[in-house]
Formats: structure tokens, sequence, C-alpha cells
């Protein structure tokens, strides 16, 4: 597939100012030249264009928030002039697999002072004897050169370090929390206990007052059953005299 197929193809229905990410990787290139990308990718922070048989890079427009470019196994053996002149905020570059043969071809980098990492495995520039003192000297704005700093100390372990360390503490702070969420659950349930306690205490009394008038009136009822007994016990007598006296009388 050609490079500009590709890239419409990659912009899904977006215009090139929405894209901050184009990989563009084992297309085909037109005479070795970049084509379909243009100043409209105003947004592009990242450019990868990996072993698409790329010969220059004299095509690549001016691209102010480009942050790192991948440049790998392709056959450029110079022109990185126009780099320094249209990339000014380069962080990373990687050039691994090109043509690179002497120290010189790479002074234009001099003058992207945002270059941290840099990139040239496979280049025959590193087969020179003091190839990594020299990249170092030409290039003091470097941190890291094929992965590695210039005490020898590889990106990804440092990286890793710092990220493990920061993940450390977010856990810290994550358990922390989770410590604190669980104390304030323990204190609404006691709070809850306590209300419902006060409730049962409350409803206690309310059931007695109301136990001990049930007991009162029981008590009244008796009362007026014994004082009710006597009298019927009365009539009842006399009830029996006078039919006593009709007998007499008849």
């Amino acid at each position: 597939m050609d490079m500009k197929k590709r890239v419409s193809l990659e912009l899904r229905h977006r215009s090139p100012a929405e894209v901050q990410e184009l990989v563009l990787d084992n297309c085909r290139s037109s005479e070795g030249k970049i084509e379909g990308i243009t100043e409209e990718f105003s947004n592009l922070e990242l450019l990868s264009l990996i072993n698409v048989g790329l010969t220059s890079v004299a095509d690549i427009p001016k691209l102010d928030k480009l942050k790192k470019l991948e440049l790998s196994d392709n056959r450029i053996s110079g022109g990185l002039e126009v780099l320094a002149e249209r990339l000014v905020n380069l962080t990373h570059l990687n050039l691994s697999g090109n043509k690179f043969k002497d120290i010189s071809t790479l002074e234009p980098l001099k003058k992207l002072p945002q270059l941290k990492s840099l990139d040239l495995f496979n280049c025959e520039v590193t087969n020179l004897g003091d190839y990594r003192d020299s990249i170092f000297s030409l290039l003091p704005q470097l941190t890291y050169l094929d992965g590695y700093d210039a005490d020898d100390c590889e990106a990804s372990d440092s990286d890793g370090e710092a990220d493990a360390v920061d993940d450390e503490g977010e856990s810290e702070e994550f358990w922390e929390e989770e410590e604190d969420d669980e104390e304030d659950v323990v204190a609404e349930e006691d709070d809850d206990d306590s209300g419902d306690d006060e409730e049962g205490a409350v409803n206690g009394e309310v059931d007695s007052e109301e136990d001990d008038e049930d007991d009162d009136e029981e008590d009244d009822e008796e009362d007026e059953d014994e004082d009710s007994s006597p009298v019927k016990g009365e009539k009842r007598k006399r009830d029996q005299e006078d039919e006593e006296g009709e007998d007499d009388d008849e």
C-alpha cells in the first residue's frame, strides 16, 4: 500500500488537526520520499515511518508539536538539517538500521535542543571505536544513546524504577483511604446501634406504661365484680322469701 493511501486510511474520518499519533509502518513511499503528510497535522506528537523505503526526509513538513519520530529500517544516509529546521520540539529520534557512516552526518542534530534520546542501532557509524563518546560530545543535550545514558545505565531500568516508586506511593495512599473508609463505616454502625438502643429503651418504657395501665383496668374490673356479688346474693335471698310467703298464703 502506498503512503498516501495509508495516510487516508489512518485518518478514519478525522481531520489532520485531530491526529496526535500517526503510524505508517511498512507502507511504500514513492521514490523514497515522504508523501501525504502536511503541516495540517498541526497537533501530531508521534510519527512512525518504519520500513517504508525512505532515502530522504527532505519532504517532511513543519510539525511544531512532534516529539517522537521513528525512521528505523530505511535507507537514509544524511540530510538531517531539515529535521532541525522543522521539528524544533523533537525529543526522541530513532534512526536505527539506516545508512549513517560518519559522525559528521549527525551534526545537524545539535540544533535540536529538546532531543533526549537517539537510536542508531545497526548503523555503520556504531562500529567506530569512540562512537559513544563522540556522540555524547557532539550532542550534549542527549540523555540516552541506543537506550543507555553516558554511564551505561539502561533507560528502561531507570524509568521502571521511577514508575515503581510512583506505583508504591499510589498503593499506600489507596490502602490509607480504604482504612479511613472502614473506620467511617464502623463509626456509622455504632451510631446506628446506639440509636436503636435508645429507641428500644423508649419503646420499652412505653410498653411498660401500657402494661401497667392494663393491669390497673383489670384490677378495677375485679373490684367491681366483688362489690356487685353481695348485692346479687341479697336479691336471691329476697326472691326465696317472697316465694315462701306466697306458699303460706295458699
